[in-house]
Order: structure tokens, then sequence, then C-alpha cells
């Protein structure tokens, strides 16, 4: 039995390594309450006389201490103390030498402490967070958030759903007027989306988002309005809130493309629609920029309807599926199986989502290539009996493989920046062409599962190719050239008259934009005796503009006075044409175009400020984590409930604040920097 005392050596003397020190041992009243004993050879610990719990105290050398000790004692953690309540608690005493409990270190980082308490600013943060994660108002009702709030700081008082409805509606309209400066001082134009939700009440809601191109080439899309309308099925109801948007954005003259969902699509719509663009935007090439389709949508559509050929198949793969991932057990054999026959799949199977196609496609995907396990799982389970036939097998296959098409086009819009307008001529041909030759396939499952597929892209082709090649001719890498090659590919014989109506329009849009960079307006047009109109240009003394009398457009040329034999001179859309195309260095994959017109700005002053507005024509009117919905979106009945005010600033205000604030003018930087903003 070990006994209380000092060690020694083996001559019997105190050993000098392990001898505790006496005069630190008489000072601490931890004593009073431990024992000292010896374990073994250089450690010696303190033992509770409670508990009997051993604590480091000495180990060879190295010294403890006791603060250990005391928190043992101060604190109650001695749980025989504790319960027969026998302890006498520490009081400060200099006669006694009594100490108080240890007091803790304070952390390095203690900068916290010195922040005063602020309740406006918490009014405000709470209201962010309800905005930033779609929280609902009455949450600063719920007695669980109170309590936990009040956790956190006492002092906080906990604001009402009236005020924390005021505090939201006063971020929006800080970010709206922050939004407003910006747009208000970008170069181009703006181009519009208009999306429709519905929701129970059988009410509509339209969200129009706006995309630009800024001065420094920094790309935007924003939402600006969410208008609530009370029937689906009226054009005015949209051209009305469309003119609603612009008014609200002072967009009157500025407006270049609109873009519509698929269910807008009807012919009064679109009638109406046509009318307002070209009154609201007369020179760009008479409304043919109007875009009738979504983009993700239409890739949807075709997607549920290829499924829906295949259903009673994909119905037996799914359930073949599931019954391997519902249970821990058959899963086990069915990787079991997968290994003993050596199926090189790296994929994994997984049960859809109905609600997303793309969870379908990578189902189908995984399916296939691990088919020969599925084969043999009826011999390896008994319990697995459904039966998928090789021939449904390579049903599967053949679907999936024009269901990569419409995947991989549609996924570069789940990026994280919003793709150029020149990235979706190479996807859409790419899939004009495949859908074409699938449909004169001499493979009758191939063409009777793929012709109405490209009865349906062929419309949406013919509606979007001219906007679609204007903007691939803006991409210096490809020019004309990608589309007279992909026109020849597409249209054959007729491919020159379809290459002539593209080089016409982008010719004509240049003009315009010559014509708004002229301010042809203010200068005095005088007519010569040949009939042209002509006038001199003050800013350029040395040229000349040549207008037809016929509609101002098709005959506008510039030369220069016969200094070199009335020699012509290219405007900048031919000099850019006629340049050799832009090479990529090897190994890079990514180019950045509006980098591109960002650093060649000066070379084209005219044709870079057209390139911004095309560059930046939305095609697609859905947000990222609805491109591969398989349904429409609908407003939930807490949103439906709210205010139209409240409900636009709740939505407009999460897509403004979450990427962060927008950049300023200089003037407004500086008079901003002398405001303190008051929330």
């Amino acid at each position: 039995m070990n006994t209380p005392l000092t060690p020694t050596d083996n001559n019997g003397i105190p050993s000098s390594e392990t001898q505790p020190n006496k005069r630190r041992r008489k000072k601490s009243i931890v004593w009073e309450h431990f024992t000292i004993e010896t374990i073994g050879v250089g450690n010696t610990r303190a033992c509770c006389k409670q508990c009997k719990k051993y604590f480091a105290y000495i180990t060879g050398s190295k010294l403890a201490g006791t603060s250990h000790l005391k928190r043992h004692i101060a604190l109650g953690i001695c749980p025989v103390s504790r319960q027969k309540n026998q302890m006498t608690p520490f009081t400060p005493s200099s006669k006694t030498g009594a100490i108080d409990a240890p007091k803790r270190r304070p952390r390095a980082n203690s900068g916290y402490a010195k922040i005063s308490f602020d309740q406006e600013r918490c009014n405000h943060e709470i209201a962010k967070m309800i905005i930033m994660h779609e929280y609902p108002l009455h949450i600063v009702e719920q007695q669980g958030f109170i309590s936990f709030v009040r956790t956190l700081q006492p002092q906080f008082n906990m604001v009402s759903l009236k005020a924390v409805q005021d505090d939201c509606v006063a971020i929006y309209h800080r970010e709206k007027q922050n939004l407003l400066n910006h747009i208000s001082g970008i170069p181009g134009r703006v181009s519009l989306t208009v999306d429709l939700w519905t929701s129970n009440q059988n009410l509509g809601y339209v969200f129009l988002r706006g995309h630009f191109i800024d001065g420094d080439w920094n790309s935007y899309r924003q939402i600006l309005n969410v208008v609530m309308v009370p029937s689906t099925d009226s054009g005015d109801t949209f051209s009305q809130a469309i003119l609603t948007c612009l008014s609200d954005w002072h967009l009157e003259g500025r407006l270049f493309t609109i873009t519509l969902d698929q269910s807008l699509s009807n012919e009064t719509i679109i009638g109406n629609l046509k009318g307002l663009l070209s009154v609201k935007n007369p020179h760009m090439l008479s409304s043919q920029l109007l875009i009738r389709n979504c983009y993700a949508r239409v890739l949807s559509r075709l997607a549920q309807d290829a499924l829906r050929a295949l259903s009673g198949t994909i119905m037996k793969v799914r359930e073949s599926v599931k019954y391997v991932k519902t249970s821990e057990s058959r899963e086990e054999k069915f990787v079991q199986l997968k290994q003993q026959l050596q199926v090189p799949s790296s994929k994994n199977i997984s049960v859809d989502n109905l609600t997303k196609w793309d969870t379908t496609y990578h189902m189908l995907v995984a399916a296939c290539e691990l088919r020969e396990v599925f084969a043999c799982l009826d011999t390896y389970d008994p319990d697995y009996n459904i039966n998928i036939s090789l021939e449904e097998w390579k049903q599967v296959e053949t679907l999936w493989t024009y269901l990569m098409y419409f995947f991989d086009a549609a996924n570069i819009l789940t990026a994280p920046t919003y793709p150029s307008a020149n990235a979706f001529f190479p996807k859409v041909s790419e899939i004009q062409k495949a859908l074409m030759h699938a449909a004169m396939s001499d493979d009758p499952f191939v063409s009777y599962l793929i012709r109405p597929l490209y009865e349906k892209f062929d419309k949406y082709w013919e509606n979007c190719c001219l906007v679609l090649a204007i903007a691939v001719i803006m991409d210096p890498r490809f020019k004309m050239k990608h589309v007279e090659s992909t026109f020849s590919e597409i249209y054959g014989e007729n491919a020159e008259t379809w290459i002539r109506i593209v080089d016409g329009g982008i010719h004509d849009l240049f003009l315009e934009y010559m014509m708004q960079m002229l301010t042809l307006p203010e200068i005095p047009i005088e007519e010569g005796n040949d009939g042209i109109m002509k006038t001199e240009l003050p800013e350029i003394p040395s040229q000349e503009i040549l207008l037809s009398s016929a509609d101002g457009l098709q005959d506008f040329d510039f030369f220069m006075p016969d200094i070199t034999g009335g020699q012509q001179m290219k405007s900048e859309l031919d000099q850019y044409l006629e340049e050799e195309e832009f090479l990529l260095v090897d190994g890079v994959e990514d180019f950045d175009v509006l980098g591109w017109w960002r650093l060649n700005r000066h070379k084209y002053p005219t044709l870079s400020r057209m390139a911004s507005d095309i560059l930046s024509i939305p095609v697609s009117t859905v947000a990222p984590d609805a491109v591969f919905d398989t349904e429409i979106k609908r407003m939930d009945s807490y949103r439906t409930s709210l205010g139209t005010a409240t409900l636009e600033a709740l939505i407009c205000a999460k897509d403004w604040i979450q990427y962060g604030p927008l950049p300023q003018p200089p003037a407004l930087q500086e008079s901003n920097a002398a405001v303190k903003m008051e929330f």
C-alpha cells in the first residue's frame, strides 16, 4: 500500500529530482484536500482525499503545478465532495492564504469583447437573414427563435413583425437605388427575360430579369421586377408588366431584346410584344431580336418527351435501382456481384427525382454501364425478379445517347457565371445536326424516337438561329467561318441564302449603331444634285456619310476624300471580319470573350459597343437551380399571402445582395463616403 511520504533515492536521501517544493506546498490550500503519493520511479501524483482520483504532479524533472487541483476543488468537480456538500468554498482572504477560484486567461483574439451592443445593427442583420434565406417574416414572433436570440444577447429587444417588414423593404430600396445607379452608368442597352410562375390561387407572377454588360465589361443578370398578374392568358398583361419595368428602371429607349418562356408564346402575346419592342426599340432589326422560347425550357420539354416515349422500360430500370438502393444487404450483394463480374464502371446508381430530368439521365447512364450486373442479379439474389431484355437495354442506351446532347447543352447554364451569348450557337447547332441526321436514320427505333423531337427543335432553331449566329460572330475565334460551315451542313444547297441573311442582319445592326454613335439628328443634312443625302461631320472632317434616300440603311458607306484615288475605307465590322481568325494558345480551354473585347474596345469603338449588347443577350429565362426542372415554378402559399410590394422586395433584395455590392460611379462614391448609412 502506498503511503504519503517524500520520495527518496537508493541511500534514503530525498531526491532533488522528485522532491516537491515544500514552500509551494505550504502556501497552497489545495494540500488540505490532496495527498502526495509515489506511483513509480520518477512519478509522483496528487490524490484527492474525497474521490481518491489521481492527478499529475511530478513527472521526472517536470512539476505540473496546482492549478488543475484548484479547479477540482473550487469548481465542485469532485463528485464525492459535491454529494456530501462538505467542501469549504474558497473565499478571498489574505490572512488565511485562501485563494479565489482560478480565473480563465483571456483569449488572444478578444476584440469582440470591446464591441458595444447595437440594437439597430441587430435589427438590420435579422432582416438581411430573412431575405437571404427566405425565412417567414413571422419568425420574429416564434418563441424558439426569441429564446435563442435572447440567450445570445439578453439585451436584445425582439423586433416586431411590422418593424422587420419595414427593415426588409428598406434594404430593398437601398439596394434598388444602388442597382439603378449602376444601370444608369452602363454605356449599352439592357435585355429582358420574362418568366412566369404560378400559384395555387391561379395567380401568375411575372419575373423580369435584366441582362447587361457594364463599362468594365462585367456581365450582370439581375431580377428587376416581380409583377403579380391576375390572368396569364392576356397579351396586354405581359406588355403592361414590361412597361412597368421599363418605367421603373428608366429603360425607355434602352431595351435591346426580350426572351420569353415558351408558355407565353401564344400569338396574341407575341403580337403585342412585337409591337411593344418595335416602339420601345424601333431600330433594332424591326423586332427580330424577340426570342420566343426559353433555351432551358425547350431542352427540358424535349428530354421529357424522349423519356415518355420509353416510359415502360425506364420504369423497369427505376424499379431495379430502387430494389438495390432500398436495402443495405441488397446493395452489398450488388457490389459483390459487380466485383465478381469485374464490371469496370465507376458510377454509382441512384433513384431519380421526377422533378429534375437530369437525375433520370444520370440514373439511365449508370444503369446501362451496370446492366451486366442487373442481368445476373436474379441468380445471386432470388428475390430480384425484374426482367429487362437485351433489346430494352439497347433502347435505353440509344435514349441516353441523345439525352446527353440536351444535358450538355443545358449544363452550361448551371455555371456560377452566366455564359455570354456566343456560347450557345455551337450547342444549339450541334443538337440541330444530331437530331436531323437521327430523324432520317434507317434504324426504325431511332427514327421513331427522334423524329418528333427534331420537328419541335427545328421550330426553335428557326426562331433563334439569327440571333445566336450574330452572337457567335462576335467571338473572335469563329466570326463568320463557324456560321458558314454550320449552315452548309444543315441547309446544304440553300446554305448561301441563310448566310446572306445573317451577314445582312449583322451589317444592318452595325449601321444602326453607327448612326446612333454619330448622333445624326443633330447634324445638318444637305441634298446633293444626285439625290443622295450627304453631311459633313465636324468631329471627323475627313469623312462623309452617304445615306440612301430609300431606307437610310442599305447604301450606308464610308469613303475618304479623293486622296488615295477614291479608295473606299472599310468599316470596323468589315475590318474585324476580314482579319485572320483569332487562334487560342494550346492548352487554354476557357476563352474570355468579354476580356478580349475590353482589350480591343479602342480599336473597334462602335463594334465593341454593339458586341457588349449582343453578348449580353439572354437565351434562357430560368435561374441556374431550375435549369433541369420538369415543372413550372410555383409560388408557395406563404409568399402568395404577402402583399405584392413586400413579395417583390423580398425576392429582388435576395437576388441583389447575394452577389455583393455593385460598383458605383466615382461621383456617387464620393458623396456616399460623407454620408452615414442608416438602416
